[in-house]
């Protein structure tokens, strides 16, 4: 196998790490519950792809939105919670996990098309004082390392990889009591004592510091909250409402339950993690950000799919998408999950295509399954389609 295909196959893995499950019980699969009309040939597509993830034990719910050719499609199946039937629909609330930081990437590609920042900024120009632990042999953490997982800093502030050893308690769990009352003076307190061991730049690590720093970069640059960042530059203009991190009560009530693989509800993510895996959203919300990049109209939208490092000719990653060109066509997709959740967007600029699948059930297989499903769809929709790597 090619060394860039083994890359694109191992980079960007999930926010958060898996909890432990038993080998599945093979069971005789039950059609799921959907609001699948299936009149039309999408969606007899939809329904037999669909019915195939479904079919595993462990899932619970399903949402699938299709962009083509200037129209949208929108298909749900199971159910929000394990103990009633309650169909999901265009509405329902997912987190999205680790697609939150391609938002925060399009948030930095906004700033760079404003000329406020530029791609290659050394990030100590806009930390809050002197940082010279952030460079290595005179070589600095830049903007754009923080976002293709090159900075070289940890998995979460604070730096704790032995609290993950506890086998009893989920990641999600972990994470929400380390991140209890944990401040963004703490991060920086934190940041401070980060020591990187190479040259930022060339070494893969995947990092939920970087967006959260990039994040707290933005709000500085901006003067501005990160949420509220969000919605001013992103969700308003795109009319994507329903996409945020604090939820209010009414939202509450739409938010589906997030499942692992044993059928045990997970806690939700921390809000604290925000342009890293905290974003909300909706699979009608969904569709509106893929027609935002497909279109690839919007300059901060094109700039966001310039790769930053990789081969643009084969695999390379932009401001957190991953890409590959193959024939002279395109695949930009993100993939997303933590206890609970799974998500995948996808973007095919050059057939005017794009599909999103979000779920409330997360394990080892779950993004393998979504992958399939995203190339069983796209790729009867137009031949021409690269298929994603899995």
């Amino acid at each position: 196998m090619n060394a860039w295909l083994i890359s694109a196959l191992l980079l960007f893995p999930s926010a958060l790490i898996y909890p432990k499950c038993p080998a599945a019980l093979v069971t005789l699969p039950i059609k799921a519950l959907t609001d699948n009309p299936q009149k039309s040939p999408v969606d007899r597509l939809v329904e037999k792809a669909a019915q195939q993830f479904m079919a595993a034990p462990q899932a619970v719910g399903l949402s699938v939105g299709i962009y083509k050719d200037g129209q949208t499609y929108v298909y749900n199946y199971g159910t929000l919670q394990k103990d009633r039937q309650q169909l999901p629909t265009s509405q329902t609330l997912y987190a999205i996990a680790s697609i939150s930081m391609t938002m925060t990437g399009a948030l930095l590609a906004q700033a760079v098309v404003e000329k406020k920042v530029t791609l290659g900024d050394d990030i100590r120009t806009y930390l809050p004082s002197h940082y010279p632990n952030l460079s290595f042999d005179g070589q600095p953490i830049r903007l754009f390392h923080l976002i293709n997982h090159r900075s070289g800093l940890p998995f979460l502030l604070p730096d704790r990889p032995d609290a993950f050893a506890n086998t009893t308690l989920s990641s999600s769990a972990i994470a929400t009591a380390l991140l209890q009352n944990y401040t963004q003076t703490d991060f920086f307190a934190d940041l401070r004592k980060v020591k990187l061991d190479a040259a930022p730049g060339y070494t893969f690590r995947y990092s939920n510091v970087g967006a959260q720093l990039l994040g707290y970069i933005l709000e500085r640059v901006y003067k501005m909250p990160f949420e509220e960042l969000v919605r001013v530059k992103i969700t308003q203009p795109l009319t994507m409402n329903d996409t945020k991190i604090t939820l209010d009560p009414a939202d509450q009530a739409r938010m589906a339950n997030g499942y692992d693989c044993n059928g045990v509800q997970m806690p939700n993510a921390p809000n604290q993690l925000q342009g890293a895996c905290a974003l909300k959203s909706t699979v009608a919300d969904m569709l509106k950000f893929i027609q935002w990049n497909v279109a690839e109209q919007d300059k901060a939208a094109k700039l966001s799919h310039q790769p930053t490092w990789g081969d643009e000719n084969r695999y390379s990653a932009g401001l957190n998408w991953q890409m590959l060109n193959v024939a002279g066509h395109r695949v930009i997709w993100q993939d997303g999950n933590i206890p609970g959740f799974s998500s995948l967007c996808v973007n095919y600029p050059d057939l005017d295509m794009g599909i999103v699948i979000l779920s409330n059930e997360c394990d080892r297989k779950t993004a393998f399954r979504m992958t399939t499903l995203a190339n069983q769809l796209m790729q009867a929709l137009d031949e021409r389609a690269v298929a994603l790597p899995n």
